[in-house]
């Protein structure tokens, strides 16, 4: 099923908008997505018609809130293909979800225990696992990549980088930086024919693709809301019901508990136990709506569509005289964020221009500096595209590129 776009826009009220003579271009979504008027509806109705806090509440409010809270929770469950809802969790973001995977898993860890991630990571993938190598004394190891912006798979088999040492995978599904799509369910395979967790930062992939955790084979997948046409301030953690089991709370409070004395506490069974005190509640439901707007249009539909941009966007892209693209430059294992840099400018300048023509785009290290020292660029400028992009909104961004180069670097002008 083809996804009709000029439908889809629609939806969208803030697409509407213009940029002093131009009209807004929105190519950002990687950073955050737009939200439909679903999504907007569900929270102004939540806080207008049933606000009230979830499970302590024992009124006619309380009830509809928490009946609306935990049926995003079931949605959420079902869209990710989850067995049961218990296994997902809230948090406030993806940050928090790969923190609270990381203290959790974490805190067995002791000296000679090694932990595997990724110079692609994002750092709410990498700094979680420094800080929990540092206090536990536990080695941090991680994959290189090639040159196309791959993962080095043969290097890390020749380091022996997943080994009889290793406790925990942690990996990124798709690169926020270079687009890759990651082979995590062959590397979760690895890390459990040792023995080891294997957590994945889903928060480029499950926005943009169908995913299945209950064949993806990782034993925990973090994403966030705010990039799933969701609200901000809300992530999940999917969590195998076996392992949320057997793992200390994250944060003490209300809500996580079974009993507390002066002297000490037991805990709530998962998820409550990693959910302390009022949670993310209109966030909740803002993001249950924004499944349900999501599986109404189809995540096949949606991630064509999106090959489709990428591609056009690949080919546009690669045919400028001095820009220069992060990672891999064909739509083959790839996602729809691409990072580049023009000849002679820097990105936070291409990023002053285009915004003064209307288009949105994100410029600096995008959460991942030491990916950028590795690929040897100080920064990048970011395009990424989602469900409401178009062909013409591409064709502006290469349009103003080119002006901006020209700009910058007459020497392309010339002749």
């Amino acid at each position: 099923m083809m996804l009709d776009v000029e439908k889809v826009r629609k939806d969208f009220p803030i697409l509407g908008r213009t940029a002093g003579e131009y009209p807004l271009v929105y190519l950002d979504s990687a950073n955050t997505s737009q939200k439909p008027q679903v999504v907007i509806d569900a929270i102004a109705e939540h806080y207008g018609q049933h606000n009230a806090n979830v499970a302590r509440a024992m009124h006619m409010l309380g009830a509809e809130a928490t009946e609306a809270f935990e049926g995003a929770r079931s949605g959420l469950a079902q869209f990710i293909g989850a067995e049961r809802s218990e296994e997902v969790v809230f948090t406030k973001n993806a940050s928090e979800a790969l923190n609270l995977a990381a203290n959790t898993l974490g805190a067995s860890l002791k000296p000679g225990d090694e932990v595997v991630i990724s110079v692609m990571e994002h750092h709410s993938n990498i700094v979680p696992w420094q800080l929990v190598c540092e206090r536990t004394g536990a080695t941090l190891r991680w994959f290189d990549i090639t040159d196309e912006g791959r993962l080095d798979l043969e290097g890390a088999e020749r380091e022996h980088l997943i080994n009889e040492r290793t406790k925990i995978v942690s990996l990124t599904s798709v690169s926020n930086v270079l687009g890759t799509h990651n082979p995590i369910t062959d590397i979760a395979r690895q890390a459990h024919e040792v023995g080891a967790a294997m957590v994945v930062d889903a928060s480029q992939s499950v926005p943009h693709r169908v995913t299945d955790v209950s064949t993806l084979g990782a034993d925990m997948v973090c994403f966030t809301g705010h990039k799933m046409c969701g609200p901000t301030g809300i992530g999940v953690l999917w969590g195998r019901h076996d392992l949320l089991e057997k793992l200390p709370p994250f944060l003490g409070g209300g809500e996580m508990i079974e009993v507390v004395e002066m002297a000490r506490s037991t805990f709530a069974p998962p998820p409550y136990r990693f959910e302390a005190g009022t949670p993310p509640i209109a966030q909740a439901v803002g993001l249950g709506a924004a499944v349900d707007y999501l599986s109404g249009i189809g995540m096949a539909a949606i991630a064509q569509h999106e090959e489709t941009m990428t591609a056009y966007a690949l080919d546009k892209l690669t045919s400028i005289d001095g820009l220069v693209i992060l990672g891999p430059t064909e739509a083959v294992d790839r996602g729809s964020a691409i990072s580049f840099n023009l000849a002679d400018v820097h990105p936070h300048d291409v990023m002053q221009v285009l915004d003064s023509r209307g288009i949105a785009i994100r410029g600096g290290h995008h959460c991942a500096r030491p990916l950028h020292r590795r690929l040897g660029h100080q920064s990048s400028t970011r395009a990424s595209s989602y469900l409401y992009t178009t062909t013409s909104e591409i064709d502006a961004l290469a349009d103003a590129l080119v002006f901006t180069r020209n700009y910058f670097a007459p020497r392309f002008n010339q002749g």
